[in-house]
């Protein structure tokens, strides 16, 4: 008997020990990777990053409107905001781990992680005000995560890029580092570089405001970056420029042939860029828009600034597409933007920025140096990057009435003193002359820099937003999205704590974040 049980006993037991073992194997997926090579984590991060043309940003920036309510509108009644940039930093936290398993800390992976990091936190904060940071990405161990205020987001931003730069030095020094997937700047970890350093000027410069604040030592860290370019390096042309290029392959421009048969006829040109830059009898109004039919029959001349005007951001949708569909607005440039599925650059961080920032903290005091030259630079840049220049440049743009397939073109001689010697373009110096440093610098963001330069209006109130019945939201441009639906049920204490501490509880579209107060 005694056996008979030892013999059921060892049955039961090994029966168990397989079947745990089953189990056990049953947990995880053959087919699934369960490490992932840093290089394909930077690919994605990076592909993330890009803010494209013609996107909803470029129209709540007020470069382009659209005319017909199927494609969009100009509205500003925003909601809430996605938190889906955590996917992606979750992404940069897994890229530093895969990283360090074969190359210690600094490597090239972690010190463009820190860059990411500030850039995806400088964007969500920019949106909404106070967002989680310290507690953040720490997955089943905290998932409610508490808000660090939006000046504590700052200032752990300048850690990170003060931090990048250095790992980045450190890096490129010790020679032969690895840099796999780089899609903007071909694994060259020195390009890398001068965009943290530049980017670093643009956040100082976004915190204006707050230029006396001793915990953040602005102007000093600004001063500091100018002063020790060994240290600091930043863009020198647009060639250093962070862009996103399009291949025409899995990447295609917004605009291409494939969409020119439904929405082409859709965007017309913005008053609030385009009839500033007429003012000024600015070249680039040529560059990016086509005369407008009506005006042409009226007898103005396509080659001059009087064929040509864009539309109020704030006209009711029914009157600006009826308008539109009878030639009284400028087209975008149907023949630049669509006739091929690449385009242009789309500029994430550029040159000519860089050129009014300087010139900016010149003109407000934190460093020395010739605003003045680096305001015409910034032009000259700007110019450059739709190929103006001195003398005879040609003009392509579609056949008015006719298809993409048609196109007419003409010349126009443009001469920079004499665009330069006009008192509304000439530095002015004083309040005047940063007035003119932050529209040359909305003017160059045309379709490039993703929120740029609304965050600048929201900054500045420069240039003026145009509003009325087709901007909603009261006639009224929004300040801020509000937070996710999701975040308000699976971490109400914590968002309601921070909606308190900022706006008195109200979770509204026009209220002042901490930045802009």
């Amino acid at each position: 008997m005694k056996k008979i049980f030892l013999f059921i006993t060892c049955i039961v037991t090994i029966s168990m020990t397989a079947c745990q073992k089953d189990f056990d194997d049953l947990q995880f997926d053959p087919n699934r990777a369960t490490e992932v090579p840093p290089n394909l984590l930077l690919t994605g991060i990076l592909s993330d990053i890009n803010s494209g043309p013609f996107s909803d940003p470029q129209r709540w920036n007020q470069f382009y409107c659209c005319n017909y309510a199927y494609y969009g509108d100009q509205e500003y009644n925003w909601t809430n905001i996605s938190y889906s940039t955590y996917s992606t930093l979750n992404n940069v936290k897994k890229m530093e781990e895969e990283s360090t398993k074969n190359i210690a800390a600094p490597n090239a992976y972690t010190s463009i992680a820190k860059f990411m990091k500030a850039y995806l936190y400088y964007n969500l904060t920019m949106q909404v005000g106070d967002v989680p940071l310290s507690e953040a990405l720490k997955g089943i161990a905290n998932t409610t995560p508490k808000y660090d205020t939006q000046k504590e987001v700052f200032q752990q931003i300048l850690v990170w890029l003060e931090e990048a730069n250095a790992d980045m030095n450190t890096v490129i020094t010790t020679g032969n580092y690895v840099l796999i997937g780089d899609i903007y700047y071909n694994n060259d970890l020195s390009a890398w570089r001068k965009a943290v350093n530049t980017f670093k000027l643009r956040v100082l410069i976004q915190l204006s405001k707050y230029e006396s604040d001793a915990d953040l030592n602005i102007k000093q860290k600004f001063e500091a970056v100018i002063n020790n370019p060994a240290t600091y390096p930043v863009f020198g042309s647009m060639a250093d420029n962070l862009s996103y290029k399009f291949n025409g392959a899995f990447n295609k421009y917004p605009t291409s042939p494939d969409s020119y048969g439904f929405d082409a006829a859709r965007y017309n040109m913005s008053a609030t860029y385009l009839n500033n830059l007429i003012t000024i009898q600015d070249p680039r109004v040529f560059m990016v828009a086509e005369p407008a039919d009506s005006l042409v029959r009226a007898g103005a001349a396509k080659n001059s600034f009087a064929a040509f005007n864009g539309a109020s951001s704030g006209e009711d949708l029914g009157d600006m597409s009826a308008k539109a569909g009878k030639g009284l607005y400028s087209f975008i440039n149907r023949k630049r933007y669509y006739s091929t599925y690449t385009a242009e650059d789309c500029i994430q961080i550029g040159y000519q920025e860089l050129c009014f920032n300087m010139a900016e903290a010149i003109n407000r005091g934190w460093i020395g140096g010739n605003a003045e030259t680096w305001y015409q630079d910034g032009i000259k840049a700007s110019h450059n990057f739709y190929g103006i220049k001195d003398g005879a440049n040609t003009v392509i743009f579609q056949k008015v009435g006719g298809t993409l397939t048609e196109s007419e073109s003409f010349t126009i001689n443009f001469d920079w003193a004499t665009y330069y010697a006009q008192p509304t373009v000439q530095y002015q110096g004083g309040a005047n002359g940063l007035n003119q440093i932050l529209a040359q610098k909305y003017f160059a963001f045309y379709q490039n820099s993703g929120w740029e330069a609304y965050y600048n209006w929201r900054r500045t109130n420069v240039p003026t937003f145009l509003t009325g019945p087709g901007s909603g939201n009261s006639e009224r441009v929004a300040l801020r999205f509000q937070y996710p639906v999701s975040e308000k049920s699976v971490n109400s204490a914590n968002v309601n704590s921070a909606i308190t501490s900022q706006f008195a509880g109200n979770d509204g579209i026009n209220e002042k974040m901490w930045i802009i107060k």
